[in-house]
């Protein structure tokens, strides 16, 4: 049962670091948020599976808050896409990508 939690524990810790190094890696806001929350989301699950296994009169405590990261953290990055996309930031595009000229706001070129 050890070595099944601590499997746990080093998958959450490797989807926690995918997810910083996506806020560092990509190109805009809203791939970074997007990077950011299943990484992160993914990550503090597996992780929480692996304390339970670990410490198995914790289970309902875990439940609990794995149930509430996974309410919170889409609905925080879709209010926090909704309010860079209200504000004019506009998402990044490939050159030459004639989906960005379609796109209402301001133009940055």
């Amino acid at each position: 049962m050890r070595a099944l939690a601590d499997t746990f524990l080093l998958v959450g810790a490797a989807f926690a670091f995918l997810a910083a190094l996506g806020l560092i890696r990509m190109p805009d806001v809203f791939n970074r948020i997007q990077a950011g929350t299943k990484a992160a989301t993914l990550g503090a699950i597996t992780f929480l599976i692996g304390v339970g296994l670990l410490h198995p009169e914790w289970w309902t405590k875990l439940v609990a808050i794995g149930g509430f990261i996974l309410l919170t953290n889409p609905v925080s990055s879709s209010a926090l896409a909704r309010a860079f996309l209200l504000a004019g930031v506009r998402p990044w595009h490939a050159p030459g990508d004639h989906v960005r000229d379609a796109l209402p706001g301001p133009t940055e070129d």
